[in-house]
């Protein structure tokens, strides 16, 4: 079975990627610091005589890296089903001996854009680490400089770890740089100067929606996962798992507070605007009502038929007008008495 992914492009040395599709891949001892494997080495490293370390594995989502991932490792099916799924929220699964994540991660030409997301898909076992991902991707790329500064991982789970703790950051950072958004947004509405529109709030609204929805980890999944784990995992990298979990745990509470507040704020906006509606309505009713004597008057003496009341007076044009701006001033000072009790309410 061959992905509906697209091939390599002829310029695959700006992904960084081999002919194979291969990024890059790393070989760890314990309590040493990860070495670069090459592909005529990397056979080597994947034999099952050596198992005292790892190997970590990053891939070009690419029929010619599926290709080879089928031809030299034992992966789940539902890994290789995985790459060509369509996006959904972050999930870890269980398969036989294997871990199979599909995670979501920002570019690194973020721009606090929703579409500037993709999707990386892992394969972990005791002794190898299988990443595949169609754009550079910020948390990946902190990984990976990690492990180029020399620190030690004393198994695949560890990895799997930093990355979630890497992402968990990447969803705290927008959380923060949103709140900012909010706090300029309220400092705004308390001092009537408000500025942002309701559909600015709207479009911040589902941005922190759709952000926790790609990069928060499913919950259940990962309780089944914390809760019956692969025997291969235990001590320090089942710990590692909880504290990540916890992590993330508190960054998306966070990402639903500030969606709620955002919501209060839209609430506050729309009630503020109801008010002026109703407010500017209200003073064009009482024009409306106060110039509606003028209006029947001129209408009625603008018909030209016998009996039109003081036609034939010297000062009927007078009189007439005298009356009407009484008449108009006494009914406009009644709707202001009314008006102004409404605008203390």
């Amino acid at each position: 079975m061959t992905s509906p992914h697209k091939p390599i492009p002829e310029s695959a040395e700006a992904y960084g990627a081999d002919r194979n599709g291969m990024v890059w891949a790393y070989a760890f001892e314990p309590a040493r610091p990860a070495v670069s494997v090459g592909p005529e080495e990397l056979i080597e490293h994947l034999s099952p005589a050596r198992n005292d370390g790892f190997l970590w594995l990053h891939f070009l989502t690419s029929p010619q890296a599926e290709h080879w991932m089928r031809s030299h490792l034992d992966l789940p099916e539902t890994f290789f089903e995985a790459l060509s799924a369509e996006p959904g929220s972050t999930r870890l699964e269980q398969q036989d001996l294997s871990l199979v994540a599909v995670m979501h991660d920002v570019l690194f030409a973020f721009n606090f854009d929703p579409a500037d997301v993709s999707t990386v898909v892992l394969c972990i076992t005791p002794h190898l680490l299988v990443s595949t991902r169609l754009k550079p991707l910020r948390s990946v790329d902190r990984l990976r400089a990690a492990v180029r500064a020399g620190n030690p991982f004393r198994s695949t789970t560890e990895i799997l770890s930093h990355l979630l703790r890497d992402q968990a950051g990447v969803l705290a950072d927008i959380v923060r740089r949103s709140n900012a958004r909010v706090d300029a947004i309220e400092d705004q509405l308390l001092g009537d100067r408000l500025t942002a529109n309701r559909r600015e709030m709207g479009s911040l609204r589902r941005m922190l929606v759709r952000f926790q929805r790609l990069l928060a980890p499913e919950p259940a999944a990962l309780f089944r996962l914390l809760n019956r784990p692969p025997e291969w995992i235990h001590g320090e990298d089942l710990q590692d798992l909880r504290q990540s979990a916890e992590e993330f745990s508190g960054v998306v509470s966070d990402s639903t507070a500030l969606a709620e507040r955002v919501k209060l704020l839209q609430e506050e906006v729309g009630a503020r605007i109801n008010e002026d509606t109703g407010r500017t309505l209200f003073f064009l009713t009482v024009v409306t009502v106060a110039v509606l004597p003028i209006n029947l008057v001129a209408s009625l003496l603008g018909m030209n038929v016998g009996g039109i009341p003081l036609a034939a007076h010297p000062a009927g044009f007078w009189l007439i007008v005298t009356g009407l701006s009484t008449l108009t001033a006494c009914l406009a000072l009644a709707f202001m008495r009314l008006f102004r009790p409404s605008r203390r309410g």
